[in-house]
């Protein structure tokens, strides 16, 4: 399992780039980047060694194209390698790499255009070109240039391919090396902007620091194999991914498998069998209800064995949970259970090797904690923020308690404010929010604190249980405040109920819009003999069972916590169409704008 590897220096004034280092000459062949051009093409994979030529050429490429120390340069070009690769040279010539989510919509990218002030974008094809040309009209905003990856779209913009020719005819290695030894541990390694769930985005600049001591008390409790693959799908705007596929992988020298679409990394987990695995929860929810779904259309028997074997499992997670060792008869029925019934489902699946799941972003429902656990595996949830550089608290399989973030890791300190917003102070706090003039506006009190806008409580074994945004918390007229995110897990507990959205504020009663699962209400229908189409909302049987639905999560809730009234809806929400941020969470504020009618009328 995971020792320690060589760390080139002190933690706090270490920078990435002496890490890549560190891995070019300790690890020269081990793999450290892998991808292909579609799902049945065959892998290209790059060796550290490899791996750091690349970005010495690609650093003496940006250079000449007029990249400066400490200049914002945008990316926008999924999980591709020129991604990857991009980001680490700009950190080498010290300027400051800045990730824009692919779904961004054209008013979000033009904001971070301005406020950034990035004179230079790298883009993807012509999708993103035609997103990013307007703005070379935009007096206020100083874009000079595109680089366009895929030529053919490229136009009258400089290319990907000719910039990485030029800087393999002008790479000078001496001066590559003294260019990035001039980096210093607090200098910014990049911006993360926020995924705008409440108005424009905001920038948080991150350091080397910050990255580095956070990959470093994250170590001390993640016991993973050493080199071990790193299935990359996430957004590298979003900074889970930017710490587990970029920073993390570079500071543990892992493989990392960029999966460009996140559509299929399910195929990709059954294929390459990983050993961990990373998912924001509304991903485990997707792939719980695939598993279901799959072991609904099985005899009567095998059901049966799987349901028993399920509860066997869960024994033995929830016995781990207390602290406790299994004893002999436990162990020896979970060993057998899950050899012979639970690991060939997690096989089909590719998740019969995994030592480490986790999850965060958002708070995890219970139901889908429980039903891997009937698997044997205790996702580990974590919390944090950009503005935290990614975890503060997080599970971990010596000390876990299912449903909760886990406890604070190194050199993390968390308090919970009387009105229940949860404070962090620690070396791995962001300084403050970058403004348009390239100040930074702080975001900590005179004490450090920082205040994260979530809502939660510190039970006595020093655990973390997250309620709420405390932005997003529901206050009725009668002056109750209410947990959405409580209210509409207990409602997504049916595997009819895709997702949920609860609304009451200013209101005496909640209601709720209730979106259909788009893989289990087809088989749903087609087992009660109901035609799956734009009318099945409506249909009686349907309702009949949402109405059960409801009644079920409501007998979980209190009395000002239940839902009234509910509409059902058949098209799933996602970042494309704009309900949910990149990393799958609700963005409220347009749900309301968009149903406002819908939500209206179930006050009428």
């Amino acid at each position: 399992m995971t020792t320690i590897l060589r760390l080139p220096g002190e933690p706090a004034e270490l920078t990435l780039p002496a890490l890549l280092l560190r891995n070019a000459e300790d690890h020269p062949e081990l793999p450290a980047l892998s991808w292909r051009t579609g799902p049945e093409a065959p892998w290209t994979t790059r060796s550290w060694r490899e791996v750091r030529r690349t970005v010495g050429v690609l650093a003496a490429g940006y250079e000449a194209l007029g990249v400066r120390r400490g200049e914002h340069v945008l990316l926008m070009l999924g999980n591709r390698p020129e991604h990857w690769l991009s980001d680490l040279a700009l950190v080498h010539l010290g300027a400051v790499p800045v990730s824009v989510y692919g779904t961004a919509s054209p008013e979000q990218v033009a904001h971070i255009a301005r406020h950034s002030r990035a004179r230079f974008a790298l883009v993807g094809g012509a999708r993103e070109v035609a997103l990013w040309e307007p703005l070379a009209a935009d007096p206020d905003v100083p874009l000079e240039r595109l680089v366009v990856v895929e030529a053919a779209a490229a136009g009258e913009h400089r290319t990907y391919g000719s910039l990485h020719a030029s800087g393999a005819r002008l790479y000078d290695p001496d001066a590559f090396e003294k260019t990035w030894r001039e980096s210093a541990s607090g200098d910014p390694l990049t911006v993360v902007y926020t995924s705008g769930t409440t108005g424009d985005p905001k920038g948080v600049r991150i350091t080397h620091r910050n990255v580095v001591l956070n990959a470093v008390a994250l170590d001390a409790v993640v016991d993973l194999p050493e080199h071990v693959e790193h299935i990359c799908y996430l957004p590298f705007a979003h900074i889970a991914e930017r710490m587990l596929g970029i920073y993390l992988s570079v500071f543990r020298a892992s493989h990392v498998r960029l999966c460009p679409d996140p559509a299929a990394v399910a195929a990709t987990v059954g294929e390459l069998h990983p050993v961990q695995f990373f998912g924001v929860p509304r991903v485990w929810e997707k792939l719980a209800t695939a598993v279901k779904a799959a072991i609904s259309r099985l005899p009567d028997e095998q059901r049966r064995a799987i349901a028993d074997a399920n509860d066997t499992a869960r024994a033995w997670v929830e016995c781990r949970e207390r602290g406790e060792e299994p004893d002999a008869a436990l162990s020896s029925a979970y060993k057998k259970a899950k050899q012979t019934v639970l690991d060939p489902i997690l096989t089909l699946a590719g998740f019969e090797r995994l030592v480490w799941t986790a999850s965060a972003s958002a708070p995890m429902p219970l139901d889908v904690v429980r039903f891997w656990a009937g698997f044997g595996l205790a996702i580990m949830d974590a919390w944090g923020l950009s503005e935290t550089t990614g975890v503060v608290t997080t599970n971990h399989p010596a000390a876990f308690r299912l449903g909760s973030v886990g406890r604070p890791i190194e050199g993390v300190e968390v308090r919970v404010a009387a009105d229940g917003e949860i404070l962090v102070r620690g070396a791995t706090v962001f300084d403050g929010y970058l403004r348009a003039d390239g100040g930074v506006d702080p975001a900590r009190d005179a004490d450090g604190w920082f205040p994260t806008g979530d809502i939660g409580r510190l039970d006595p074994d020093g655990y973390l249980w997250l309620t709420d945004r405390k932005k997003e918390m529901i206050v009725t007229s009668t002056g109750k405040n209410v947990s959405p995110a409580l209210v509409e897990n207990a409602l997504k507990e049916h595997p009819l109920v895709g997702q949920a959205f609860a609304h009451g504020d200013g209101h005496s009663y909640l209601v709720a819009l209730l979106v259909l699962d788009p893989e289990t209400a087809p088989a749903w229908a087609a087992e009660h003999g109901v035609e799956y189409d734009g009318a099945i909302a409506d249909h009686p049987a349907l309702q009949e069972e949402l109405a059960r639905a409801v009644a079920a999560a409501n007998a979980r809730l209190n009395r000002t916590e239940q839902i009234k009234r509910y509409r059902v809806l058949t098209g799933e929400w996602g970042p494309e169409t704009g309900e949910l941020t990149p990393s799958l969470k609700l963005r409220r504020a347009v749900i309301r704008e968009r149903y406002a009618a819908e939500l209206d009328a179930l006050y009428a």
